[in-house]
């Protein structure tokens, strides 16, 4: 199973952006799939997540900025990025949850970075 993200980027305050998340299986035998970020010197956090049945969470942060998405006929997940500030920059991480049974399992795509300049 292979994750692939791509759509970063630089842009100014203000800008948009939308990651792409291409899985290399079909996106609905995942559970819950989501992005992280890390920005420079910090932790990583999750930005949002979405599960097989679209319910979404967000960061308090980015709530109202963004949005994620999925559209299983193209086994992809996006997350659409408005209003971005300096804070969003940092190294976009997607991932995907599948639970066999009772054991989850996590898949990660390789980073994309983002970077957010005035």
């Amino acid at each position: 199973v292979q994750l692939q993200a791509s759509g970063g980027g630089s842009v100014q305050v203000g800008g948009s952006l939308r990651l792409a998340c291409v899985v290399s299986t079909n996106i609905n035998s995942f559970n819950v799939m989501g992005w992280y970020r890390q920005a420079p010197g910090k932790q990583r956090e999750l930005v949002a997540r979405v599960t097989n049945r679209d319910g979404t969470n967000y960061t308090d942060s980015v709530r109202g900025r963004f949005t994620i998405s999925r559209d299983n006929a193209k086994n992809t997940m996006y997350l659409q990025m408005n209003s971005l500030n300096a804070e969003d920059t940092g190294v976009y991480y997607c991932y995907g949850v599948k639970v066999i049974v009772t054991t989850p399992y996590d898949y990660w795509g390789q980073g994309t970075q983002v970077t957010v300049s005035s």
